[in-house]
């Protein structure tokens, strides 16, 4: 296991009450309602949270490797992020499909972008070996 050389930032949230429950941050910028996923509440579930974070975190990452490498991002990238629930043995999984658009760029180009934003990536390398990730280039 790697561990951090230095901590950047320690996020805080309570939650109560599991998937049924909610959460909030501690510096009051994240307050939500959770439910079950395909269920009857109101709020949000852990996977959309998974998939919001892990998609946002990926990018964070392209930004960073195209900023070294000099390369010019499009305005409109995105990624579009599936995480999937389900059963593992006699236990619960998740898998990951992010679909990253990076619109007018090189395929090329893109392709190296997107897999050394991968190795870089917290999320990639938090998950790596543990769930199938699958990345797919617009």
């Amino acid at each position: 296991m790697a561990k951090l050389d230095k901590v950047l930032y320690t996020a805080h949230a309570h939650t109560t009450g599991g998937r049924d429950g909610a959460s909030r941050t501690d510096d009051g910028r994240l307050d939500i309602a959770l439910s079950s996923p395909g269920g009857a509440g109101q709020g949000t579930n852990p996977e959309q949270l998974f998939a919001a974070g892990y998609s946002a975190c990926f990018i964070g990452a392209m930004k960073a490797v195209a900023a070294r490498q000099k390369l010019a991002l499009p305005q409109d990238l995105a990624v579009d992020a599936e995480v999937d629930l389900g059963p593992v043995g006699q236990a619960y999984g998740i898998a990951v499909r992010m679909t990253i658009h990076l619109p007018g760029m090189d395929p090329a180009q893109a392709q190296q972008l997107v897999d050394t934003a991968h190795q870089v990536c917290p999320y990639s390398n938090a998950t790596r070996g543990n769930i199938d990730v699958t990345l797919k280039i617009a």
